[in-house]
């Protein structure tokens, strides 16, 4: 997810309640001695990695408003009336001074993304208890991920039965809340399947098939584009509907794979 510059931080609703901010981190010299020297280390625009760290399509082109992942050989999908279950990583949650406020602020954005897709989201999400089969860690890094085309602001997998990782940068956190909740509806985009807009101009190593309308407005796309359309639910309710019914099972002639989750097995 890419945003033209950091802007000013909108208070957290939980912060106004509690009085502190929830994703307040620790001194690094506290965490350091809780660590044990096990701390993740990863590394003024932002951006989302999930797909080649991808940058803004050429001025004057209109890419596809749904575009999706096919750089296996196929299209993924999640099968029908599918469960994702995921956790926090424990580990990159101990950086917060109030780590269960830190969830509960984490708990609200994705909730709240997950909302803006409302009917349009293929599958269902639930957050695993201790011993259950996870598909999903959310990992929240300690140190921002940027260089000269700008700063991750998260990250996140395409459909398979794999286990994997939504990664939460700081600098997600600098941002207004509105924005906070688009870059995870973005992310959850791809979780869904989604590709970005512009995957057939700047990310061609990566093979891709568009499927619907044309618009340069999309929550796949970066900057004031970056926005979740009518489009953008309805074709993606489309390209389910008709998948799970048979009534196509390719896309511009890439055959459609579907998936459970690793949870599922």
């Amino acid at each position: 997810m890419k945003a033209e510059k950091p802007k000013a931080v909108v208070a957290n609703p939980f912060a106004k309640k509690a009085g502190t901010d929830p994703f307040k981190r620790r001194a690094k010299s506290d965490l350091d001695s809780l660590r044990k020297g096990t701390a993740h280390t990863y590394g003024k625009h932002v951006r989302c990695c999930t797909d080649s760290r991808g940058k803004a399509s050429p001025l004057g082109r209109s890419p596809a408003e749904l575009v999706l992942d096919s750089s296996d050989g196929f299209v993924p999908l999640w099968d029908k009336a599918q469960t994702l279950k995921w956790r926090f990583q424990e580990q990159s949650m101990t950086q917060f001074e109030n780590v269960e406020a830190a969830k509960a602020g984490v708990r609200a954005l994705m909730s709240e993304s997950l909302l803006k897709w409302g009917t349009a989201a293929p599958i269902r999400f639930h957050e695993s208890i201790p011993g259950q089969r996870w598909d999903f860690e959310v990992v929240v890094r300690e140190q921002a991920d940027c260089d000269v085309n700008g700063c991750v602001l998260a990250s996140a997998f395409f459909p398979d039965a794999g286990q994997h990782e939504l990664v939460i940068y700081p600098t997600m956190f600098e941002q207004p809340r509105a924005e906070q909740i688009e870059t995870l509806v973005h992310e959850f985009g791809h979780v869904f399947g989604l590709r970005h807009f512009f995957a057939n101009i700047s990310e061609t190593e990566w093979s891709s098939e568009v499927f619907g309308k044309q618009s340069k407005f999309t929550i796949m796309n970066y900057g004031p584009n970056s926005k979740l359309t009518a489009a953008d639910k309805s074709d993606l309710r489309k390209l389910y509907r008709k998948a799970w019914s048979g009534e196509i099972d390719e896309v511009n002639g890439t055959p459609i794979k579907f998936f459970r989750p690793y949870s599922a097995a």
